[in-house]
């Protein structure tokens, strides 16, 4: 299938979102699509399945100019699009998740069960994913989520795929599976747009890369006629300098020590300690228990024994509530439906954990609210044009910078980051990573969670690596390697 968009425009109300993007996607290749949050990505796929309605410009697919009514239409047509944000039913299983709309039925209307469970199974063997099928799909990681959506597209005939941010939530091994499945889907003559803010992946698997910025098409070239520096000159318009800034580590007293905590069937006797203006990166491979392990030291699941001390003190901690009354802060790998509130205002979705800063007498101080909320804009570049615009209308990079002023914003003793770059394009990582920086040189103890190798070891002081729950190296910051690592995290020694 070919596609081509020309003279591409697209406002959502006074906000120009689009003006004269052109793309072209051939047969059988792999094309990235690369730009800044907010630049127009996902908008324009959106514009092409049918999500939204054009503006101006025009459409063709095969040479014949083509409108879908709705991304049902353009899938019927061979075009899926896995999207960002996954589209999970929680209370279902994950074999109804992968089937929904398009059971397979007897002609009398029964389910053909067996059919339905050997045809996921045999999706999740082409991905080697091991996820129960009557597992209820809401309690399943955010990485099993997303493979359940790349499964869940692979299943229709589609050919075209449109694939974005495919591997945030995903750990090497399984970023390598789905990358044999994209070289054979090539093969297939399917074709690929591959929206990624992770340039190794760009120029490991695409042909051809578009670049956008500000809602414009800058470039258009051919992976080997192009190189990391120019690709990130284009998409931000300046020259970034080191990937990972410098960073001048200076430990102080213990933040926070956990000694021996244990989580049945999750995670067993995990210790360490986190120092004031110390950055700790957690690494392991998905399903490891990373996640469910910082959890319960902010108090969102119980343990069944260990100590947490905070501060000097040991504590009990049962409740975020509490968490964030010791000083504690946590951003979580989900941002759509633990980070934020969608409905509610940038400035609603900020202030939230620190509300009653600007309340001592009860009445919310509505001007020290709002500098207090548009410093934080501006500190984190958050690109909206007012505080007032609900957070579910932001690029999901954006979210995720809104996520962060939030906690940032109680002024936390430590903070715990999980996969805090998941989504965010290269100018906005070096930002957050300049902000941790920051942070750390005010005091503050960060726990990173991550799945990026690279940000792992360019943005920690020690790294833990965890095995199917427990903790099987610990790594200084000069003997740390990708090899190390990988070693600890399948197990070895």
């Amino acid at each position: 299938m070919q596609i081509s968009m020309k003279n591409i425009y697209k406002a959502f109300g006074a906000n120009r979102v689009l003006t004269g993007v052109d793309f072209e996607l051939e047969h059988g290749e792999v094309h990235a699509l690369m730009g800044e949050n907010g630049a127009g990505k996902s908008t324009l796929m959106n514009l092409l399945t049918g999500l939204h309605s054009l503006d101006g410009g025009t459409i063709a697919i095969d040479g014949k100019e083509t409108l879908f009514a709705n991304p049902k239409e353009a899938e019927k047509n061979g075009i899926t699009f896995i999207h960002q944000e996954m589209n999970i039913w929680p209370d279902m299983t994950v074999l109804d998740n992968l089937f929904i709309g398009k059971e397979l039925k007897t002609p009398l209307g029964f389910l053909k069960i067996k059919e339905m469970r050997a045809l996921a199974q045999k999706q999740f063997e082409r991905l080697a994913v091991s996820i129960p099928l009557d597992k209820e799909a809401g309690s399943c990681s955010v990485g099993e989520q997303q493979m359940i959506e790349i499964a869940k597209a692979l299943m229709t005939d589609s050919k075209v795929i449109i694939m974005d941010e495919p591997t945030a939530a995903l750990t090497e091994r399984e970023i390598s599976k789905l990358f044999e499945v994209i070289a054979s889907l090539k093969s297939q003559g399917v074709s690929i747009v591959y929206i990624s803010h992770r340039m190794e992946e760009i120029f490991a698997i695409c042909d051809r890369i578009t670049i956008m910025r500000d809602g414009r098409t800058v470039d258009t070239k051919a992976i080997p006629d192009t190189h990391f520096d120019e690709v990130v000159r284009k998409m931000v318009g300046r020259e970034l300098t080191d990937r990972f800034p410098e960073r001048q580590s200076k430990p102080g007293e213990d933040v926070l020590q956990v000694k021996n905590i244990t989580k049945k069937g999750q995670f067993r006797d995990i210790s360490f300690t986190v120092r004031a203006g110390e950055v700790v990166g957690f690494s392991g491979l998905m399903g490891a228990g990373r996640t469910e392990i910082m959890r319960a030291i902010f108090g969102l699941q119980s343990i069944d024994g260990g100590e947490i001390w905070m501060n000097g003190k040991k504590t009990a901690i049962k409740s975020p509530d509490q968490a964030v009354k010791l000083g504690m802060g946590f951003i979580t790998e989900d941002r759509k439906d633990e980070g934020l509130i969608l409905d509610f205002s940038i400035r609603e979705n900020v202030v939230l954990p620190s509300l009653y800063s600007f309340a001592p007498k009860g009445i919310i101080n509505g001007k020290s609210e709002s500098d207090f909320v548009n410093m934080l804009i501006k500190r984190l570049t958050v690109k909206t044009e007012s505080a007032e615009n609900s957070a579910g209308t932001l690029s999901g990079g954006n979210q995720q910078k809104v996520v962060i002023a939030k906690w940032v914003g109680i002024g936390p003793k430590l903070l715990i980051l999980d996969e805090p770059t998941r989504g965010v394009d290269v100018g906005a990582k070096r930002e957050i990573y300049q902000l941790i920086n920051e942070l750390t040189e005010r005091g503050v103890a960060i726990i990173m969670v991550s799945s990026e190798l690279p940000e792992v070891l360019g943005m920690s002081d020690r790294i833990l690596v965890i095995h199917e729950g427990k903790i099987t190296g610990e790594l200084s910051k000069n003997e740390a390697t990708q090899e190390k690592i990988m070693t600890f995290a399948t197990g070895g020694q």
